[in-house]
Order: C-alpha cells, then structure tokens, then sequence
C-alpha cells in the first residue's frame, strides 16, 4: 500500500511540475495564473527549474514512505547540498551559494513541493549556518560552514524550552563560565534535527535576566553531557526527528560562543526573521502542490454523470485558493526583499508574511483536501499530508499570535 501510494503521488505531482515548464512550441502554462515563475529574472527562473526537478524526482517519489516510517533522509539531503541547497544565504568562501532572500524563498517554495517537512528541516539548517557564517568569526566560519554547507554535518536551532516559548527572553538554559569553558545546564524542547544534528546552536543565560544576558553558544554531537530526549511522535513533520536537548554539565569551549555575551537574543532573532521568510516559504509550495493536485482531481472525478470542474461552486473555491496562494507569495517575496535590503520595516514585512501566508496556505491545504472528499482523507493521496505538514507552520518560528503582537506594536508606537 506504502508503495501504491507513493507512485500515486509522483503521478499526480507530475502536473505540478509541468505547471511551471514552458512547452517547446512555445504554448502557454498550464497553470498560468499562478505559476511561481512569474516576476523572476532568468537566473532565478533557472535554479527554480532546478530545485523543481530535484524535488519531482528526489523528494516526491519518497514523501510518503519517510513520513510514514519516520525516516530522515540524509542521503536525499546531501544530494541537496550538491546543488547548493545546503547553505544557499551564506557567503561563498566558506562553501555557501551567497544567494539572495528571495532566491532563497523561490528555491525552499520549489523543493517543498517535493516533501514539505523535509524541506522545514533544510530550511533551519540553513537558518543556522546564516547565523554562524554572520555573527561567527573568520576561525569559526571556516570551521562550521564548510560541512554544513556539504551537509556532511547538520544543524539545529536550540531557542524553545518547556517553560519559555514565545516569552523567548525568559529562558533558563545557563552557561557559566570556568576558566576557558562554559559549563551548561537546562534543557530545549521541540528541537528539529534533535539527537541526528552534528551541531547545535544554542541560546542561553550567561549573565542576568532578559534578553541582555542571552549567549549564543555552539555545542557539537558527542560533548559529554549533551543528551537527548525521546523521539517525538508529531501529526505532520515525520522526516525530521523532534528531540529535547538536555545539558547536564556540559563543558563547551568559549571559543566555540558565537558573538559577544550578551549577544545570543539578537542573533536568535536576527536568524528568526529570515527563518519566518523560510518557512512561509515552506508552506507556499505545500498550497502550490495541493492547488495542482486539486484541480487535476476535480477535472478527472465525476458526479452526476460530469466532472467535478463543472461545478461553479468548486470552481469559485478553487479561484479563492488561487488568490490566496498568489497573495501569499506576492508578500513573501516583498519581505524577501525588505530583508535583503536591512530595510526598517523588514521585521514587520517577516511577521506579516509569516502570518498571513502560513494561515492562507494552511486554509489552501485544508480546502485541497475537502475537496478531494473522502479519498483526501486517505494516505494514498498527498493532501492529507501537505495539510499535516504544514499546519505546524502556524506556530513555529514566533506563533502567528506573536506575529500579530509584532505588527500591532509597530503600527502602535507610530
């Protein structure tokens, strides 16, 4: 049945991919009115191509079976990083692809066509070499990146406890300083990549309460004291281990601190704002399979003796998921760019297109699957699982709640 399924889903994903190909006749798309293609250079037209092909044949034809045996597949990410996918924001003396915040959100919407939560994963792993290869110095950049880059090693973001979610600031993870070491003690939660990362990038308090006493400090896999957690069993994200991160004496060199003490709550924000970019990002490739697959369902599925693309109701939804989908991509591609240029509304253009693309994108995956009727509820077809896997969007990298209280505040202290 696993098996079935998956070729199901490479079938049908197919026409997702011609979507965004150009026919050598030169015809129109076929899916013109939201074709992701629109608006980029050639340049990006072209790596876009690319990461839409690894994705159809890498990631799709295995989506289901690694979220179905919980399978993190390195393999498969390693290929990734051949092409660049590996460290795509960081600079390229230190392995990177030095490419742009919107080239980065055009890839990471192509590849999570493929395999959403696969995708998330790849997302913060670059998330963590950005902020390494920034706020690192020359000797810790040359160290870290290189592999990261390769994926020979992966990494993850440690900033969640279980006491101090989206009240970051209050977390409790202490590093004391001794001699040439920091000793550290605490605990993450909800950690992507935890207990399979080779590196972990980790917030914590080495001077007093706030965001001021805040460090950011790397811990490499194998440091006596560093222990994980159980495995976590999730709805949706299967193809990335969920961990604790436990420190219990944990004797990490201070050269491996990141920045000066202090520091870490910027870093960790400054890491968060272009990961709200990723994982929207994440969540517009989701819809945009989802959209295709629906449509390709309503136009082969018959009712009353007609397809269901004859229904207007049906076909006035499928508009509605369409201008959703446009809309979201259209924000996520302007904070892109207000991030890339240090502008000062960037913070808030991230929180929007955080919030509004991972809600409107949830809402375009949810409505995939009603559509589909009972069989989207079935784990033969891929909608069921674009919905799983981007649900928890909605509340990773700041809860769109936070996003809300973010964007209000800017507009209040105006």
């Amino acid at each position: 049945m696993l098996r079935k399924g998956c070729w199901r889903l490479q079938a049908r994903l197919c026409f997702l991919y011609r979507s965004v190909q150009v026919s050598k006749s030169g015809h129109r798309k076929l899916v013109s009115c939201i074709d992701p293609s629109m608006g980029l250079n050639e340049e990006q037209k072209e790596f876009q191509k690319v990461a839409f092909n690894f994705a159809a044949q890498e990631m799709a034809p295995n989506m289901a079976e690694w979220d179905q045996k919980e399978l993190f597949p390195v393999e498969m990410m390693q290929k990734a990083a051949q092409l660049g996918f590996g460290g795509v924001y960081v600079r390229t003396d230190v392995g990177g692809s030095g490419l742009s915040r919107l080239d980065t959100s055009i890839i990471f919407e192509a590849l999570a066509t493929g395999c959403t939560s696969t995708t998330a994963y790849i997302s913060i792993h670059n998330m963590c070499v950005w902020m390494i290869d920034t706020f690192g110095n020359e000797e810790q950049r040359h160290k870290f990146c290189p592999p990261l880059c390769t994926m020979t090693k992966f990494a993850s973001y440690c900033l969640t406890e279980p006491e101090s979610g989206s009240d970051a600031a209050s977390l409790l993870t202490s590093a004391k300083r001794q001699g040439d070491h920091y000793i550290l003690n605490g605990s993450k939660a909800f950690i992507s990549g935890g207990g399979e990362s080779d590196i972990y990038v980790v917030m914590c308090r080495t001077g007093g309460p706030g965001p001021k006493g805040i460090s950011c400090i790397i811990v490499e896999k194998g440091t006596p004291g560093l222990s994980f957690g159980k495995k976590e069993k999730k709805v949706g994200w299967n193809s990335q281990p969920t961990r604790a991160v436990i420190f219990e004496d944990c004797a990490v060199p201070v050269a491996n601190r990141i920045g000066n003490e202090g520091q870490g709550f910027l870093i960790a924000m400054k890491g968060l704002n272009g990961g709200r970019i990723n994982v929207a990002s994440c969540s517009l490739g989701a819809a945009h399979a989802s959209l295709v697959l629906t449509r390709d369902y309503l136009n082969a599925r018959k009712q009353f003796g007609v397809p269901l693309a004859s229904n207007q109701y049906l076909q006035f939804k499928l508009a509605d998921m369409a201008t959703r989908l446009v809309a979201s991509r259209l924000i996520i591609r302007s904070a892109a760019v207000a991030l890339q240029e240090e502008r000062e509304d960037a913070v808030t253009l991230c929180s929007m297109a955080k919030l509004f693309a991972t809600d409107e994108c949830f809402t375009i995956c949810n409505q995939a699957l009603q559509m589909h009727g009972g069989y989207g509820y079935l784990k033969d077809y891929a909608v069921q699982q674009y919905v799983r896997d981007s649900r928890v969007h909605q509340i990773l990298e700041g809860s769109n709640e936070v996003m809300r209280m973010l964007i209000s505040r800017n507009l209040l202290q105006m």
